[in-house]
């Protein structure tokens, strides 16, 4: 051990002790998505040299979806009795209920608001509803519930603790009324989310004493899905649990580590979008096909239908949904080359202290989700509220929408839905035994209340463009889908009115398109664009992807996959190319909860201790002990401590850097440091150069 407590004047909080010596459950790096991926480790000295190499390094990890997903179709049975689950659920009259939380808590309000919904919606403005509304549920659309820990309120950002207590799980699923024969799917990006785990225990909990019956009655309707290996999740009790549990269905879609180490929200949940998206689409297949004809079917978007009288034909079904992923990478990998022009292009805007704005409608809670997911992942201010006076979020997201209630209801296609205090305080103050997750959770349930909804406005409105237009050198970008590509030649649409907003104070512009109309057709609307000079200079990006129309893609579940996937790297490349990734490690994480706290521990660790066993650190510097989990979490909690004084001052800092920097600093002159000199290093010279001084190699690629 070495005595950097000592020489940093430092005696470990009781926090600190506690999480050290009492949540050992939740320091988590063992896991495999906790891994560095071997494709990516020197991602950030790459990125900063040439984007498109960078971006190709990020996008080669998701060969390893691909790869999985390979093996996955050789024995489909579980899928299969999922998607038989979605059709079961329906007849009985019964709902679909999606838990996740953080990354999987945002999926399941995408299952919810951008798949699931629009999809009965469109089948509702179809004359086939006539033929359809006596044999389904007239309410149908509301069937399919998707909740996250925290509700809608923590799509925005995260509510500190929630995820930590098996116990708030418990309650939301009973808060939004599931019941036995529900059918239940918890995610979970690790497979060890409290939260999570305690959701699927409570929904076997409602089937009683288990008979053989029983469990065999739950198991068809109760997944839990996850992407870390059986035996790596073994030691965490919570999660063994769940995989012993004989009622409890598993769907392990573990890939491996990610392409950022920890960022879950990229492999992790783009398989979980993906294979759960498929499980509702092959469901609402089986369910339609026995109401409808095949050219019904194909009116509604099932093209490819085929009559599955056998089981082997269905089979056949689920196997060509599940496979047609590798299309999806296919038509990211063609448009590389715009995909890095927009991430300098934005990158350069943020180095330039400038801001963007995102509008969508189709495509709108993928958008948002990614931008909302920067700031954990990052250490940036979340998405501001109408309090602000000034932005302090680089980014903000706009949608159709007179105010904000309006604009809530395009972004979910349902009300605003919040956590009530008379449903949840009463537990909480009685049923959490330890002090700080205690009152970090009550914190929480008061920032979590339907009054949230009107602290967020999100439209693209008068009051919004009064207050938050772009501005010179912003960068503007406009994502459009399908139908949407036509309006942007509509004077009165809101496309066409976002793209002469742009142009009218001098913003960039970055425009996405992704639909399934012929090649032609788009650049066609393109080049009229174009043909308007306001409209285009030569900083601006267009991004077209046109995806083959003979493909089903019914709930839109593929054009939201590409989005998420295209956005997700794109946004990870900026951060990157910034400063807020050293290798393809997450150094700006924010440790807003147990699991962060121990992954931003490890992070510190293992970065001092890379260095300090160089030779050229030994040489310069002499042999030094590593330094110790205990040493580097102490550290770390002084460091949040630090760090809010500076977000007190709209000065967003990391943890993790500037405890690297002020250790670093302490065991190079074995004396003491304030935490102000090692934020002026920071500052001055960047996480990635500073470390590079004394581990040239960290860096190094043929």
């Amino acid at each position: 051990m070495t005595n950097i407590l000592d020489i940093l004047k430092i005696t470990p909080s009781s926090q600190s002790t506690d999480f050290v010596e009492n949540k050992k459950q939740f320091q988590l790096h063992t896991l495999l998505t906790e891994q560095p991926h071997k494709n990516t480790w020197n991602l950030s000295f790459v990125m900063n040299e040439n984007a498109l190499d960078g971006l190709k390094m990020i996008f080669s990890v998701d060969e390893d979806i691909s790869t999985k997903f390979k093996e996955l179709v050789k024995d489909t049975n579980i899928i299969d009795n999922a998607a038989n689950s979605i059709v079961e659920a329906i007849e009985n009259r019964k709902k679909i209920y999606i838990y996740g939380c953080g990354a999987t808590g945002r999926l399941a309000k995408q299952m919810e608001s951008a798949i699931w919904r629009p999809f009965w919606k469109k089948v509702k403005q179809h004359s086939l509803w006539n033929k359809l509304k006596n044999q389904l549920p007239k309410n149908i659309e509301d069937r399919l519930i998707g909740e996250m820990t925290g509700g809608d309120r923590a799509l925005i950002s995260a509510l500190e603790g929630l995820e930590d207590l098996q116990l708030v799980g418990s309650l939301q699923l009973l808060d939004r009324g599931v019941e036995k024969g529900d059918a239940v799917f918890c995610v979970t990006e690790g497979g060890e989310t409290s939260s999570v785990i305690g959701t699927i225990l409570t929904a076997v909990e409602q089937y009683g004493e288990l008979t053989t019956e029983k469990i065999y009655d739950a198991k068809k309707l109760l997944y839990f899905i996850y992407n870390n290996p059986d035996d790596v999740l073994y030691p965490f009790d919570r999660s063994r649990t769940v995989i012993e549990h004989p009622a409890i269905s598993k769907i392990n879609l573990s890939t491996g580590p990610q392409a950022i180490t920890g960022s879950t929200r990229m492999q992790s949940t783009t398989s979980e979008t993906f294979i759960l998206g498929v499980i509702l689409e092959e469901g609402i297949y089986r369910l339609l096909k026995k109401l409808l004809t095949l050219e019904e079917l194909s009116e509604l978007g099932f093209s490819q239908a085929e009559p599955s009288l056998d089981k082997f034909a269905s089979e056949m079904g689920l196997l060509q949904r599940i496979l047609s992923f590798d299309r999806i990478m296919s038509y990211i990998a063609n448009s590389l080359e715009e995909i890095a022009r927009f991430t300098v292009l934005e990158s350069e805007t943020y180095k330039n202290k400038k801001h963007a704005t995102y509008f969508a409608r189709k495509a709108l809670i993928t958008v948002f989700i990614d931008c909302a997911e920067r700031s954990p992942t990052f250490r940036l201010f979340p998405l501001d509220t109408v309090m602000e006076k000034e932005p302090k979020c680089w980014v903000q997201v706009w949608t159709a929408g007179s105010d904000y209630k309006e604009a809530w209801q395009n972004f979910l296609s349902r009300p605003f839905r919040g956590l009530e205090e008379r449903f949840y305080k009463a537990d909480f103050e009685t049923k959490i035994d330890d002090f700080y997750l205690k009152q970090s959770v009550l914190r929480s349930l008061s920032q979590a209340g339907q009054e949230q909804e009107k602290m967020f406005d999100f439209s693209f409105s008068k009051t919004q463009t009064e207050t938050r237009e772009p501005k010179e050198g912003d960068l503007a970008v406009l994502i459009c889908m399908d139908e949407e590509i036509d309006d942007l030649l509509d004077t009165s649409s809101y496309e066409h009115k976002f793209i002469s907003l742009t142009k009218e104070k001098n913003a960039n512009l970055c425009l996405i398109l992704v639909s399934n109309k012929k090649p032609n057709e788009v650049q066609k609307i393109i080049n009229k664009l174009k043909a308007d000079n306001n409209f285009f200079t030569s900083n601006d990006v267009v991004i077209n992807i046109t995806m083959n129309k003979t493909e089903d893609d019914p709930l839109n579940l593929r054009r939201q996959t590409l989005l998420k996937m295209l956005l997700n790297g794109h946004s990870t490349g900026v951060m990157v190319r910034i400063g807020r990734v050293v290798g393809n490690t997450m150094t700006h994480v924010n440790p807003s909860n147990l699991k962060l706290i121990g992954r931003a521990t490890y992070l510190i660790l293992s970065h001092i201790n890379d260095v300090v066993s160089q030779k050229e650190w030994v040489q310069k510097y002499g042999k030094t002990e590593p330094i110790t989990y205990s040493e580097a979490n102490a550290i770390l909690f002084e460091a949040m401590s630090f760090v809010q004084e500076c977000l007190e001052k709209n000065k967003p800092i990391s943890e993790v850097s500037i405890s690297i920097v002020r250790i670093m600093e302490a065991l190079k002159t074995k004396s003491y440091i304030r935490w102000e000199n090692a934020l002026h290093i920071l500052e001055t010279e960047g996480l990635e150069n500073y470390l590079s001084q004394y581990n040239p190699s960290l860096g190094y690629h043929s």
